[in-house]
């Protein structure tokens, strides 16, 4: 699922991809000359060509026969099966969902037809419809590392993992049942796992193709080519199209919207972001945002160990985030009066200790925020759901060495329940492990830091601005530490008045960074997808 923040890059959650050559195209933005050439080279056919073998940009997956004469022994090697297709239902409050199920994989190709990538997708489309008036919709998690298996079995599939009331453990039963806040009702879905997670995999050897598709330009024209590929291949080109993000998707989704329609001639009506981290310029270093984004989220953490908690109650902390706690920082830590302030009211609000706080200043950050909350008692907090608290394995160390309570007891059932889903009910058998969050991907990411850091406001900007239909959704967990709601509310404030409420909305739902697994969130983030979409 994500993958947020100075912790993200390290902390794992939200996704991957390939490689390319520079593509520069005359009269497009720099950040898009930039992006390097898709591994069909970012070319579009001319008319009439589409669909023709001859044409480098033509459709394959694995399973057709298009470029075999071309394609190296060794990505036959490490091919995927072709895809498989079933008829499924699923029966909800005495209503039955039929639709076909479709378990498969794009390959793709670079400029020289050579393979690179075989990208792994599950798509359910409802039966009985239209599809020229279906809307469809493709769904991006994040990490960089992590499958679409959060958000297929955890919020919008047609089978959904038990949390549980919310909480978990890894030898939990891995079942799945039917999802009674499924999209598939408003919807026809497509989970996508960017190379590196699921059971997508490089085909291609050397360390070029991994450089370029471990990096947010190539993953996003990788996942874009990916997208108008499915959409040629299933005949549904002229359905409304939208896209869902989660974690680092807040950076990747809205270049991935930007990309489609600047490159890939495909128009998308609507983006929702679960979860996102917007900008990586002003989450770490010695940035001050920092610290004002994530307040709201440690009181809320601190309040809601005493009872229930919404967004309406932390009114008074973002006033005071936003304003004298902003205007202490600015003054710095030579100013003795200013730093006091703010550190002991940043231990009445959080529940930190005086002293700590006052040691550091009233900066504390994330990592520092969860081991020291309770630490009296050898509990450490959640990074993804700061309400979820675990024991710290070495609570006398000088250095943190604690896992992420709120995250490492899904991994095992999420991962069990998507294998079963895919090899048993979908009948589509992989080689190889499935990876639902993968470290290695995250650790091998090229952010494209130095004086340029990742941030996607830039490509929302864009996008709102050249369709004044075009809607965005934000979605944030309460308590989530990884992706703190209010970062992106002061993001989502600096743009233009064009971005008005109608178009560009904030929603902030109890639970964690997969604020999903509580059923009262889940029903209320389907419910705000349904009225977008309709």
């Amino acid at each position: 699922m994500a993958d947020a923040c100075r912790a993200l890059t390290r902390g794992l959650f939200a996704l991957a991809l390939l490689s390319f050559s520079p593509l520069v195209t005359p009269g497009l933005a720099q950040e898009d000359q930039a992006q390097p050439a898709a591994t069909d080279s970012g070319k579009r056919p001319a008319a009439g060509q589409r669909g023709n073998q001859k044409n480098p940009t033509a459709e394959s997956s694995p399973g057709t026969s298009e470029r075999v004469q071309n394609t190296p022994a060794v990505g036959e090697q490490h091919r995927l099966p072709p895809d498989s297709t079933t008829k499924q239902t699923v029966t909800i409050a005495g209503r039955a969902l039929n639709f076909s199920a479709t378990a498969g994989s794009i390959r793709l190709f670079n400029g020289k037809g050579e393979p690179e990538a075989d990208i792994a997708y599950t798509a359910y489309q409802l039966d009985g419809t239209e599809p020229a008036n279906r809307p469809v919709t493709f769904f991006l998690n994040g990490g960089p590392g992590a499958s679409s298996a959060w958000l297929q079995v955890g919020a919008a599939g047609p089978w959904r993992l038990n949390f549980e009331n919310n909480v978990t453990t890894a030898a939990v039963s891995p079942e799945l049942r039917p999802n009674p806040e499924t999209w598939l009702d408003f919807t026809d879905l497509v989970f996508i796992d960017p190379v590196g997670t699921g059971y997508s995999r490089f085909v291609a050897t050397g360390d070029d193709a991994r450089k370029a598709l471990f990096s947010t330009d190539g993953d996003v024209t990788a996942l874009s080519i990916v997208i108008r590929r499915w959409l040629e291949k299933a005949g549904r080109l002229t359905s409304p199209k939208f896209v869902v993000g989660e974690s680092y998707s807040g950076i990747r989704g809205p270049k991935v919207v930007r990309n489609l329609a600047s490159q890939q001639g495909v128009g998308v009506r609507g983006l929702i972001l679960v979860s996102p981290v917007l900008d990586f310029r002003e989450t770490s270093g010695s940035s001050l945002l920092q610290y004002v984004a994530s307040l709201p989220t440690m009181a809320a953490v601190a309040r809601a160990a005493k009872g229930p908690v919404t967004r309406a109650d932390m009114a008074d902390v973002e006033h005071y985030a936003a304003q004298e706690f902003l205007l202490d920082l600015v003054k710095g830590q030579a100013d003795a009066e200013a730093t006091t302030r703010l550190a002991e009211k940043f231990a009445s609000l959080t529940g930190i200790d005086q002293a700590v706080s006052r040691r550091l200043a009233g900066r504390l950050d994330v990592v520092e925020f969860r081991r020291e909350l309770d630490r009296r008692d050898g509990r450490v907090t959640g990074r993804y759901d700061g309400t979820i608290t675990g024991f710290d394995p070495s609570p006398d160390s000088s250095f943190y060495q604690f896992e992420d309570p709120s995250l490492e007891p899904l991994l095992a059932p999420v991962t069990s329940a998507v294998v079963d889903l895919t090899t048993r009910k979908l009948n589509w058998r992989p080689d190889g492990s499935y990876e639902v969050l993968s470290g290695a991907v995250n650790r091998a990411w090229d952010f494209g830091r130095g004086l340029s850091p990742a941030e996607s406001t830039t490509q929302l900007r864009q996008i709102l601005a050249a369709d004044p239909k075009f809607k965005l959704l934000v979605a944030h967990g309460l308590f989530d530490l990884a992706a703190p709601y209010f970062g992106s509310k002061i993001q989502l404030d600096q743009l233009p008045a064009y971005a008005t409420p109608d178009r560009v909305k904030l929603a902030v739902y109890p639970g964690g960074h997969m604020f999903y697994s509580r059923d009262a969130s889940r029903r209320a983030l389907r419910d705000e997808a349904e009225a977008m979409m309709k």
